[in-house]
């Protein structure tokens, strides 16, 4: 019995019971109630109680229909909201008709807030009660104005003579769904302007409330101090996986273990605290530094996700409470085993033999090597043949380029032979100290085909020269799906899987980027997404595509919304958000997926 009670009063099953009561207060508000108890209320209040009873029953409803959301993240604040009006919807169930069934289903409600209390201690966003004191005070002001607005230009049903302070009150009073002194022609045109005024009384409320709600966004972005300490956990641990540097994008936060040994770098989009690839410095210390971003996220009331971990990165994860499903491979070259020669590798050499033959050459260089006129060229190059207005990426994407910080990376450029002209680069940031993984490629929209098997080939030849053993190319979502999908005797569920992701292609690079790596014959490394509870999966799936720009913000509200760069920083390329599934890092494996890359 105790242990059915102590899941009953988890902030699931509360705010799942929460969202029921509203619900039924909803309802009840405008359903019929029994006419001998209604009787006998009219005699003992004032008019105006039933009908303020009426609609103030309606509003708590939706708002407690929408402070289920914030009590299931366990937020602190809405715990406090929820009580208040569950306390006052038992007090309105009885002045609307004695509802006794609903004022006690309303009592035993503040039973179980009450008793759940402990587990409900989310921190709200500090700035949120700024924007609810703004609303609280402006959205009755506002709404007064409309409402008097509305009552003065559609004065139609209104008895001659009414004044605009008749209206005015009118307005006033019927947001919190009382009634007015304009007398009216009709009950019907009553009724319309008792519940519209209500309507628009409740929307504050519901604004206010959301606006309450609102997660955190958590401490501060990385400061310098804490990208040294990064930093220093990437000399001596940056090779334990591809993905590591990219802890160092400018829109990520950081949480370290106690020990300081290991680190987890996280982006809190729409309260779910987004991280990307294993947890940074030292593995064994790996579990404290979980278990400092989870105890984090549970105190903002953020829900914990993990894109692009490694197999070692999810069993730690995994053990920490959270569920693991795999997403797709990771496509790695390495360089010993890395061969043109065979039948298998026939359209590699045909593409580069193409690019030969047009005049172009690859070369292979240090970011630090390169020139400042060289790093603007190529940062100016990377804008222009960018496919849109956003920099997609955030797993595998830096969302930046040229900059000193960035000087150990590595970028292959290939040139026009006659004009010395670039058409096309990419861009390498380091994986430990002997090894690559890619950050960014852009070539000329006229280029011609083969220029990106040119520099891979360009790169893996020279790979021993410059120090690299192995080279991390890109992500392939579902690529077992594609690779089993289409051999002999495959099963119906599994080709079922695959015409599904077909046509999926069609709208995203899904088949494209699996193609494109196929032909290089790599290595696959699986990579995992990682989830708190089945029920997070929409909030986590939206979290992913914005965080990777597959979902984004019109331009004209990302302009205006734009924070200006830090000082004496080199302007980035714009980074909003970055993707798994950018087609700009695709390597075309034919004409036809080039032509699909571009668009």
């Amino acid at each position: 019995m105790s242990s059915w009670f102590s899941s009953l009063r988890s902030p699931l099953w509360v705010s799942r019971i929460v969202f029921v009561v509203g619900l039924v207060s909803l309802l009840s508000a405008y359903l019929p109630s029994i006419a001998v108890r209604t009787r006998l209320i009219d005699s003992m209040v004032p008019d105006a109680f039933p009908a303020a009873a009426t609609t103030g029953g309606a509003a708590i409803g939706v708002v407690l229909l929408v402070l289920s959301r914030g009590l299931r993240r366990g937020k602190a604040r809405a715990w406090t909201v929820a009580l208040l009006l569950t306390s006052l919807a038992a007090a309105i169930h009885l002045l609307r008709g004695l509802q006794a069934e609903q004022a006690f289903l309303c009592i035993l409600l503040i039973v179980l807030l009450v008793a759940s209390r402990k587990n409900f201690t989310a921190r709200p966003d500090p700035r949120s009660l700024r924007r609810v004191v703004a609303i609280l005070v402006a959205g009755p002001l506002i709404g007064t104005a409309l409402g008097w607005l509305w009552l003065a230009v559609d004065s139609d049903g209104q008895v001659p003579g009414t004044s605009s302070g008749d209206r005015l009150a009118q307005a006033a009073l019927g947001l919190l769904g009382i009634p007015g002194p304009v007398d009216f022609t009709s009950t019907r045109s009553q009724a319309v302007v008792t519940v519209g005024l209500a309507v628009l009384g409740a929307a504050v409320l519901v604004l206010a409330l959301v606006n309450a709600m609102v997660p955190s966004g958590g401490p501060h972005r990385l400061t310098p101090e804490e990208d040294e300490q990064l930093r220093d956990l990437l000399t001596e641990w940056g090779w334990v996986d591809s993905l590591s540097y990219f802890a160092t994008r400018d829109d990520r936060s950081v949480v370290f273990s106690p020990t300081g040994r290991s680190a987890v770098s996280y982006r809190v989009i729409g309260g779910v605290s987004f991280a990307a690839g294993d947890p940074l410095g030292h593995p064994d210390d790996w579990p404290q530094a979980v278990a400092a971003w989870l105890e984090e996220a549970q105190n903002f009331g953020w829900a914990p996700a993990n894109l692009g971990c490694s197999e070692r990165g999810a069993h730690v994860y995994h053990q920490a409470g959270l569920e693991v499903l795999e997403v797709g491979d990771e496509a790695i070259l390495r360089v010993e085993e890395f061969t043109l020669e065979g039948r298998p590798m026939r359209m590699v050499r045909q593409a580069i033999a193409r690019a030969t033959r047009a005049g172009l050459t690859a070369s292979v260089h240090r970011v630090s090597s390169l020139t400042q006129a060289e790093k603007e060229e190529l940062r100016a190059r990377a804008i222009d043949w960018r496919d849109g207005s956003i920099e997609r990426g955030f797993a595998m994407a830096l969302g930046r380029f040229g900059q000193a910080r960035d000087d150990d990376g590595m970028v292959v450029i290939a040139r026009d032979q006659e004009s010395g002209a670039a058409v096309g680069f990419l861009s390498f940031v380091p994986w430990g100290d002997d090894a690559l993984s890619l950050d960014l490629m852009r070539r000329h929209p006229d280029a011609v085909n083969g220029i990106v098997e040119l520099m891979v080939s360009t790169l893996m030849a020279d790979a021993e020269q410059v120090g690299i053993t192995k080279v991390s190319l890109n992500f392939s979502a579902f690529r077992s799906v594609f690779a089993r999908g289409e051999r002999l005797g495959a099963g119906p569920v599994l080709r079922a899987w695959r015409a599904v992701l077909l046509w999926a292609s069609r709208f995203a690079q899904i088949e494209a980027l699996y193609r494109s790596n196929v032909k290089y014959r790599p290595e696959w490394v699986p990579r995992y997404l990682v989830y708190g509870d089945v029920t997070d999966l929409p909030r986590v799936a939206t979290a992913v595509l914005r965080a990777e720009a597959l979902v984004v913000a019109p331009d004209w509200y990302r302009r205006i919304s734009r924070k200006p760069s830090r000082a004496g920083a080199v302007e980035e390329i714009p980074a909003v958000d970055a993707g798994v599934g950018d087609p700009d890092l695709a390597l075309p494996a034919s004409a036809e997926d080039e032509s699909a890359a571009r668009r």
